[in-house]
């Protein structure tokens, strides 16, 4: 007697999970905020609830400081402060912030400093560094550094003393000397602190250079903004607060490419 069996049946392929979706990039996204933001801002000039300029009156003026030179001067004024003191500051603040974390005696000695003037905003030196410096250049950028190093500083600092203790311990055990452990071990995996505090530093630095630009400047957008001020120039107080949004937004978007390529090793949701 012949046995007919069944043909097996070929398992269909697996359903693809419902609700999955194609990820939408995050520009998308930007995009679309923009958009939001400049319509809010044009219903809220137009229907008078405050007392602002529309966006085609920012501009319009916009255009009128970009023929005659000043953003352009005003902003490479302020670009080139900012540089300078955030440049001045991470170079300092990242040895000061590895002595810290390495040496104890170096953690003793400099940490009840960093952060008694961690707690004093550095717009509150102002009138200090006028008196000790004078209305140059010297006291805006030094006003900046202060901002940048403060910031970037205590991030170092935390980047070093947080590196796990079992990675030291394996480079030790396979030989490795002190100076071999700082620099294959503890560097890199304090990067990604000091990239965060890079950028934090960068932050402080633009929110401090209107401030800076206060003692007795010639150019600047802070000082064009308080220039403007003075006449009741509001769409000039707008050109400036977004110019400095907008290149220090260009800024940390470069600081966060860096970092992205500095730390690709390191798990990202």
């Amino acid at each position: 007697m012949t046995v007919v069996t069944a043909p097996e049946k070929t398992p269909a392929p697996p359903e693809a999970p419902r609700g999955t979706r194609r990820a939408v990039p995050p520009l998308v996204f930007n995009l679309i905020a923009l958009v939001l933001g400049i319509t809010i801002w044009a219903l809220t000039a137009a229907a008078g609830l405050a007392d602002i300029p529309g966006p085609l009156s920012v501009c319009s003026r916009a255009r009128e400081l970009l023929a005659d030179g000043t953003l352009t001067d005003d902003a490479l004024a302020s670009l080139r402060r900012v540089l300078l003191g955030f440049a001045l500051g991470t170079a300092v603040a990242v040895p000061v912030g590895f002595l810290m974390g390495w040496y104890p005696v170096a953690r003793g000695l400099l940490e009840p400093y960093v952060q008694f003037f961690r707690t004093i905003p550095p717009l509150a030196l102002i009138p200090l560094v006028i008196v000790l410096m004078g209305i140059g250049e010297t006291p805006k950028v030094f006003v900046i550094f202060l901002a940048a190093f403060m910031s970037c500083v205590v991030a170092a600092f935390q980047g070093v003393t947080g590196v796990d203790r079992t990675l030291i311990d394996a480079a030790r055990v396979l030989g490795a000397s002190d100076r071999t452990v700082f620099l294959k071990v503890v560097i890199p995996a304090s990067t990604p602190f000091i990239l965060v505090g890079m950028r934090i530093g960068l932050g402080a630095a633009w929110a401090t250079v209107v401030a800076a630009e206060m003692i007795g400047a010639q150019k600047g957008l802070g000082f064009e903004m308080v220039h403007a001020q003075t006449y009741y120039d509001v769409p000039t107080i707008f050109v400036g607060l977004i110019s400095i949004g907008v290149i220090g937004l260009l800024m940390d978007r470069l600081l966060l490419l860096a970092e992205r390529r500095l730390t690709a090793w390191q798990e990202r949701r």
